[in-house]
């Protein structure tokens, strides 16, 4: 029995070794396993970056690149998106993913970008979570679009996901939205709330987009170097004009200021850089206008004579009649129009056109702001007098070319009258001087010198000599003698009315 007793003794201390040390690896198995389950997921480090208006998901991409060491900006994402600015919004979740494709991300399964959900199961919601929490223990942060807040009507926003706590149940995030956004925190109950997109009663919409990318695979988006001038503006402040347009980015942000100020009023608006083009013209006319009228403008005068354009964005406004063209007026600048056919308004950053009267007057203003632009001190009679000469113009051998137009009837007349003033007297004309003369001759006489000078293959030469030399020169009269190798300028003025009153028009 004693015997019995022993080994009974032996076995029951054989038996709680090998307990023991399975009680240990058991809690200490079951402890790591609750660790986990509690254990905070954060990606750290990504800074907050404040997006420009509507550009909520292209800051979230320029904040994960930042923290991977890439300098590719908000910017940078829209004009990669393709997205067309004239629509005056930023990215949505397809354009978002077509910018991401450009930069080089993984875009992996997109059946899991947007899925379905339906109201009724809320574990469809709570899976979305989990798959979201799993991809932030992998280190890959995503982009979700929710409702901005809980109230009516609240927009849809894009917030960028970088942890989850799940002692406090709160997500952690970046907001593009505010300053000092960088890890907010919020519930994951008011999370779940904003998250699905209710387009419908029966099927909601979860948007959810896995940053995926290593920084060597990222393809920055080639970025041409503009040359840079600064110039004195006609306010007196110094501005930057530069040899390239405004990007596709600048100009969405014009067109959707534009869409505010304007809201409620039947306008078509299309990008046509460096302008905005704006109408109450019905798309297809505007686009007409846009396409055949500024853009071939604009590269004709870029290709003859200018480097630089215009220091800010500036919207042309074609109105379809005098009725339309006297209520934008009125509405734009304050006062009602001082001409029937269209005016350039530096202090209000536009062309306001009446476009039923023609073209010709939208290309004659579209000379002035480029003037401004690299030539700021041009006098007012070389200014006028390129302006009016394109009034009527046509394309030869691939330069612009002014034509004979309605101004010339005009100056045959005052020069019948011997009531022009000489050349010395014309080019030294101050701002009130030469708009208040007598009414179009000062403007046509300006016109037809350069149309002498165009026709005589020597108008860009002279428009060079002058702008360079300006600081001695400041009302171009010594340019012009030296172009046309002329000392007698009394001689030369009458030969040039002798040319004028050969021309014909129409």
């Amino acid at each position: 029995m004693e015997i019995f007793k022993e080994r009974w003794r032996l076995a029951g201390n054989n038996i709680m070794k090998l307990i023991v040390p399975m009680v240990i690896f058991f809690s200490a198995f079951l402890g790591s396993a609750q660790n986990e389950s509690e254990k905070k997921y954060l990606i750290e480090d990504v800074p907050a970056v404040l997006q420009r208006a509507d550009f909520c998901g292209e800051a979230c991409i320029e904040m994960y690149l930042k923290k991977l060491g890439v300098e590719v900006t908000q910017d940078d994402v829209f004009n990669v998106s393709g997205l067309e600015p004239a629509l005056g919004r930023g990215c949505y979740t397809r354009e978002l993913l077509n910018a991401m494709k450009a930069l080089g991300f993984k875009l992996g399964d997109l059946s899991t970008t947007c899925p379905k959900v339906n109201p009724a199961k809320p574990e469809e919601i709570e899976k979305c979570f989990n798959d979201m929490i799993a991809d932030l223990k992998r280190g890959k942060p995503s982009i979700v679009c929710t409702h901005y807040n809980d109230a009516a009507n609240s927009s849809e926003h894009f917030r960028l996901i970088l942890g989850y706590d799940p002692a406090s149940d709160e997500i952690l995030y970046n907001e593009p939205a505010e300053e000092n956004g960088a890890y907010r925190k919020m519930k994951k109950e008011v999370f779940l709330k904003l998250w699905p997109l209710k387009y419908s009663a029966d099927e909601w919409s979860i948007i959810r987009i896995v940053l995926d990318i290593e920084k060597s695979k990222v393809k920055i988006p080639e970025r041409k170097k503009p040359q840079v001038k600064k110039i004195i503006g006609k306010t007196g402040a110094v501005e930057e004009v530069r040899s390239l347009p405004p990007t596709n980015a600048d100009l969405m942000q014009h067109v959707r200021n534009l869409k505010q100020k304007y809201a409620g009023r039947k306008l078509n608006y299309i990008v046509e850089p460096p302008f905005v083009v704006v109408g109450d013209l019905d798309a297809v006319t505007l686009k007409g206008f846009s396409e055949k009228t500024i853009r071939w403008t604009v590269n004709m005068l870029m290709k003859s004579y200018f480097e630089y354009y215009p220091s800010r964005i500036l919207t042309i406004w074609l109105l379809k009649d005098a009725d339309s063209f006297g209520e934008y007026c009125k509405l734009i600048t304050g006062n009602d129009p001082h001409t029937p056919y269209g005016f350039y308004s530096s202090q209000n950053d536009c062309l306001i056109m009446n476009i039923g009267t023609g073209g010709g007057t939208l290309v004659h203003e579209i000379v002035h702001p480029f003037i401004e632009a690299n030539f700021p001190g041009c006098p007012s009679w070389l200014n006028e007098g390129l302006g009016s000469l394109y009034e009527q113009c046509s394309e030869r051998n691939g330069q612009i070319a002014g034509l004979t137009n309605w101004r010339l009837a005009g100056l045959q007349k005052a020069i019948k009258r011997n009531d022009l003033p000489d050349f010395e007297t014309l080019t030294g004309y101050s701002v009130n001087e030469f708009y208040g003369g007598t009414k179009g001759d000062n403007y046509a006489q300006s016109r037809y010198l350069c149309y002498y000078l165009q026709e005589k293959g020597l108008l860009v030469k002279f428009y060079k000599e002058f702008n360079a030399n300006y600081h001695d020169d400041p009302t171009g009269y010594k340019s012009l003698m030296k172009i046309l190798d002329v000392k007698d300028m009394k001689q030369f003025q009458s030969d040039w009315q002798k040319y004028v009153m050969k021309l014909t028009f129409p």
